[in-house]
């Protein structure tokens, strides 16, 4: 399962948001939405969801930084369907914790998509922009 592009809906009153029309076939038995990093949130189709979830699993309950990686991922997540119209509940928690109000973006990164306030993807590609572009193996 491939996700690439850049979106901009805008979640309804309900909190709800309309998932890219070119995505809803592929997600419509249901999702997965967790806390990202970066302050943005993550919708996973379950199977990639689970891989991921294993492997937060395997490690250690001894490593302390993964007891917090584990009580992150998981504890802000939420299984949602897709209404028949395509949107997904996003729990209050949630856009809370991504700044989300009106104005979403949507992108989508292989085997996921990720949900960010607008000023904070802005932000944050600016940040990037330069360090992609100087990408180069053979330093």
């Amino acid at each position: 399962m491939r996700f690439m592009g850049t979106f901009r809906p805008r979640l309804d009153e309900k909190g709800r948001l309309f998932l890219p029309a070119k995505f809803r076939d592929r997600l419509a038995e249901g999702v997965v939405v967790t806390q990202g990093q970066e302050k943005c949130l993550v919708v996973w189709p379950p199977e990639v969801f689970d891989v991921e979830a294993d492997k937060a699993a395997e490690r250690s309950m001894t490593d302390k930084a993964a007891r917090g990686y584990q009580r992150m991922f998981f504890s802000g997540g939420d299984e949602v369907v897709p209404d028949k119209q395509g949107r997904v509940s996003i729990p209050p928690a949630l856009r809370e914790y991504a700044g989300l109000e009106k104005d979403v973006v949507v992108i989508g990164v292989r085997n996921r998509l990720e949900i960010w306030n607008p000023t904070a993807w802005d932000d944050y590609q600016a940040a990037e922009i330069q360090r992609f572009a100087d990408l180069d193996e053979s330093d």
